[in-house]
């Protein structure tokens, strides 16, 4: 049940009473309800998450991404410390064209350039609170952020959590080591990415347009988006075909994409524990051979 102190400020806000409501499945992050006003509007709440920023944050980063009118995202109507509340997206089918046109958006979104790595406040992916304020030449160098702020920073907590074994902690030191050859020859402008580009983060809705939802947003190298598209599937030949025409990748990025990979299963090794410590292993020794 939705705490009547939410209700109240729904209500205030909509100027009307909420007539329904209806609990729907949204991730392990939040609780998710549809709720339905006595004026026919439909609006989708986000109530419960662990951190008191954390919706803030998620209306920043759908802000962000809507700045580069190029993909739909959901409308944020109201936010404070205890609840999200924005539109409720109907889901539709995805037509003959809705990878291409994805492929197309996603492209248009990386277009979308800074000077600096990083964002302008920290956020979180999953329940993980992401480090986005550079450092000294993390400003300017993608290397250095990438390896401080994204796989250092999820390392040392799986070694808080003790989920590091002798391989992964062995294979860590030699990557930190060779990251810069690794990552050699990929230098790009920072540009805008969702963060989280899995395929539980998109909706298809009622016209086949492509919708992001729960973006991490930062600015970073479109390689670290597209290799998250590839770790739990969703996405189509087509999707990829059409990234790559409307922005072609670097050379190598299929070598690269491991080490983007690796960000998100260090995450995933750190919110679910250690069946996801192999595949954490598999990834970094897949440059010690």
């Amino acid at each position: 049940m939705i705490k009547s102190q939410i209700i109240e400020k729904i209500e205030n806000w909509a100027g009307c009473k909420i007539q329904k409501q209806k609990s729907v499945s949204g991730g392990s992050i939040a609780q998710t309800n549809l709720i339905k006003l006595e004026d026919n509007r439909t609006c989708l709440l986000k109530t419960g998450s662990e951190y008191s920023d954390s919706f803030f944050k998620e209306a920043n980063g759908l802000k962000e991404i809507q700045k580069a009118t190029c993909i739909r995202t959901p409308e944020v109507y109201f936010v404070e410390d205890d609840m999200i509340l924005m539109e409720f997206i109907e889901q539709g089918h995805k037509d003959h064209n809705f990878f291409i046109k994805f492929g197309k958006q996603l492209a248009d979104l990386h277009s979308r350039t800074s000077f600096k790595f990083g964002y302008k406040e920290d956020n979180y992916i999953g329940s993980t609170p992401q480090l986005n304020i550079p450092k000294g030449t993390e400003s300017e160098n993608w290397i250095d952020f990438y390896y401080n702020k994204r796989l250092l920073y999820q390392y040392k907590l799986a070694e808080k959590k003790q989920l590091v074994g002798n391989e992964l902690k062995n294979g860590f030191l030699v990557l930190e080591n060779r990251i810069e050859e690794i990552l050699e020859g990929s230098e790009e402008k920072p540009c805008l990415l969702h963060g989280d580009l899995w395929g539980g983060n998109y909706l298809c809705d009622l016209d086949s347009n492509p919708v992001l939802i729960d973006p991490a947003v930062y600015y970073g190298h479109r390689e670290a988006d597209l290799a998250m598209t590839k770790l739990f599937g969703g996405f189509t030949n087509e999707f990829y075909q059409s990234y790559s025409k409307h922005k072609p990748l670097p050379q190598g990025y299929d070598y690269r994409e491991n080490i983007y990979l690796l960000y998100h299963v260090l995450n995933h090794l750190n919110l679910f524990g250690s069946s996801y410590y192999g595949q954490a292993v598999r990834l970094v020794w897949s440059y010690l051979h």
